[in-house]
């Protein structure tokens, strides 16, 4: 039996200044399938991918609910589902193919899930699933680097959500040196508190890089991209390599020819998308609440609204979209 619940959605895309960008609907939740959790959501955040779906996905019938990380309380399972049971406290990611978690139920795979860190509240728990798991999967999946790792990671836009936790984990769990870029004083602040050894202004990135790491690095996390190809090819040494989550048009790669260089594709709905039977990204957000509990990693939250409404779900993409974002936005509902 399906029941109803209150969301946000959008009919077409529209500049997130239009009323009708996003609207306050209700929508049918079904029954969890076998592997499902029925989620009572609590709290989400609004990542950059909230923003270019809602832009680009053209028109539906039937309101398209957006929301990725999210954190609440189980409130059903399905029948295969043994590592979690009604009451419990999760957190997620969620899939770019399912009904997303703007709203007050919601069914998302037991398998890309994980119980939410005791020490968080939902708030703080909702802004890290996307952005951890991206940087982990890039930093251990992508470069497989491990505690015993040397060498200098460049972390471009450090201070955004997701380079606010590759400062985090490549800190606590790899040897390597970090440089992160930031161009105000605010994230640098930020970006030296998460974990960055030096700073550098990306808006003269090879000079300002070549300050702090003369010799060049070995790994590059690229959140924007098409413009530094260049950049990243005379920074880096030879084989080194790039982990990318961005999706610039028309990029040239041949500059990375000369020296043998690397470039990796990082999305971390790849998982859900096309191996939907693999439990690493539960067992990852497991390890990392147990980080977070035992005071290795920290919420990179900064700016709390409350109530999941139509309007502050608009005030959250206006924030994300401005490009200036330290830390992340979440929505209490």
């Amino acid at each position: 039996m399906s029941t109803r619940t209150s969301a946000v959605g959008s009919f077409r895309s529209l500049p997130v200044d239009d009323p009708d960008a996003l609207v306050d609907v209700e929508i049918e939740v079904g029954e969890p399938g076998p592997h499902d959790l029925l989620v009572e959501v609590r709290a989400v955040s609004v990542n950059p991918v909230d923003v270019k779906v809602r832009a680009g996905f053209g028109s539906a019938d039937e309101p398209k609910v957006l929301g990725f990380d999210a954190a609440g309380v189980v409130r059903a399972v399905g029948t295969e589902v043994r590592a979690f049971a009604p009451g419990d406290e999760v957190y997620y990611a969620g899939s770019i193919n399912r009904t997303g978690s703007n709203a007050g139920l919601q069914l998302v795979d037991s398998r890309i899930a994980g119980h939410k860190p005791a020490s968080l509240d939902f708030a703080e728990a909702a802004a890290l699933p996307l952005t951890t798991i991206t940087a982990w999967e890039g930093l251990f999946d992508r470069f497989r680097v491990g505690r015993d790792a040397t060498g200098t990671l460049l972390v471009v836009s450090a201070a955004g959500g997701v380079g606010s936790m590759v400062l985090q984990l490549a800190r606590k769990l790899t040897g390597l040196e970090i440089v992160g870029t930031a161009s105000r004083p605010e994230s640098a602040e930020w970006a030296r508190e998460l974990g960055a050894h030096h700073i550098a202004d990306h808006h003269d990135l090879v000079r300002e890089v070549r300050k702090v790491a003369p010799g060049g690095v070995q790994y590059v996390f690229s959140p924007v991209s098409g413009q530094n190809v260049e950049a990243y090819a005379e920074l880096l040494t030879p084989r080194g390599e790039v982990v990318a989550i961005d999706e610039p048009e028309g990029m040239d790669l041949l500059p990375l020819k000369s020296k043998s260089l690397t470039w990796h594709w990082e999305l971390m709905f790849t998982r859900p998308l096309y191996e939907p039977e693999s439990t690493a990204q539960r067992e990852l957000l497991e390890e990392v609440a147990r980080l977070v509990d035992a005071g290795e990693l920290r919420t990179t939250l900064t700016t709390r609204l409350s109530g999941l409404t139509a309007e502050n779900v608009r005030e959250a993409h206006r924030m994300v979209e401005r490009g200036s974002m330290i830390g992340k936005v979440v929505i209490e509902r």
